[in-house]
């Protein structure tokens, strides 16, 4: 009778045991499926996450980079010295470092010797360079004819930062004439852009009684400040890695690289040259400082 009672109990037993053993296996699948999915939709959204990204940063570059530079043909270590042109030149700042003014007096683009060198000399309405006085006087001690330029900042005031570079700025006789180096719009519409730059030329030529020289390059020149009243200002275009120029309006200065070598200064530099002779480089230079 125990004997039969126990067969009729350990019968279900192993029955239920076998279904909790199949529910714990089911169980288990499930929870590993589970993870698997969630393990799935994770790289998924991180995959979206870097395309959303990725689009972001083309879209940006499309519609808020894009329009404001040149577009240039990558050739870098292989710059392109246009043919025709005698005086060269270079820009420096401070990003040049330590300058060795006896050995660039001496250097040459091919063989054709520097001539000329525009160094900055403010930026907005505050900014000094900190190599400024030093290159500015060591370019007239080597006998290099030397111009300042100002790097123009679209969101602060024009009359400020005119009034900046005139404080810091003091060219004589044999100088250049004043640059203003105007590359970005900033939140500016393209008309008060123009007033802006404007009210800084106008400013600058009161004072030394000369059109100053406006840097661009030839994309934002073209789009920006290509209207009538910008004609008068002598034009130093940017255009690189190329051995001729696009851009059919009147220009004084071409900036033709920023991957040039010279003596004197350590690593890459701006390489210039100027549109005529060293006659009409001197002409181009003030003659009395009012």
């Amino acid at each position: 009778m125990s004997v039969k009672n126990s067969r009729t109990v350990r019968g279900p037993q192993r029955a239920t045991g076998k279904r909790r053993a199949t529910k714990a296996y089911q169980s288990s699948a499930r929870l590993k499926l589970h993870a698997i999915e969630l393990k799935a939709r994770s790289i998924f959204l991180r995959l979206l996450m870097v395309l959303g990204v990725g689009l972001f940063c083309y879209l940006m570059y499309i519609y808020f980079v894009r329009p404001y530079t040149l577009k240039w043909q990558a050739l870098y270590g292989k710059e392109v010295y246009p043919e025709g042109f005698s005086i060269r030149g270079v820009d420096v700042s401070h990003h040049q470092g330590d300058i060795n003014w006896e050995k660039l007096s001496r250097s040459a683009v091919g063989n054709e010797p520097i001539s000329f060198v525009f160094i900055k000399a403010t930026e907005g309405q505050d900014f000094l360079d900190e190599n400024f006085n030093e290159n500015f006087y060591e370019a007239r001690e080597h006998g290099l004819i030397r111009g300042a330029y100002h790097y123009f900042k679209p969101n602060v005031s024009a009359d400020k930062q005119a009034r900046y570079f005139l404080k810091q700025v003091h060219l004589e006789e044999g100088d250049l004439p004043p640059v203003l180096d105007i590359e970005e719009v900033g939140n500016l519409t393209p008309e008060d852009l123009r007033k802006a730059s404007l009210t800084w030329l106008k400013a600058v030529e009161k004072r030394y009684n000369v059109p100053p020289i406006l840097y661009t390059n030839y994309k934002f020149k073209v789009d920006y400040l290509n209207t009538k009243e910008f004609e008068r200002y002598p034009y130093w275009i940017a255009h690189y890695y190329v051995p001729s120029l696009t851009y059919k309006g009147p220009w004084k200065f071409w900036q033709h690289t920023d991957c040039g070598k010279v003596a004197g200064i350590k690593g890459k530099v701006d390489l210039n040259i100027y549109n005529g002779s060293m006659y009409d480089l001197r002409r181009l230079c003030l003659d009395e400082i009012p």
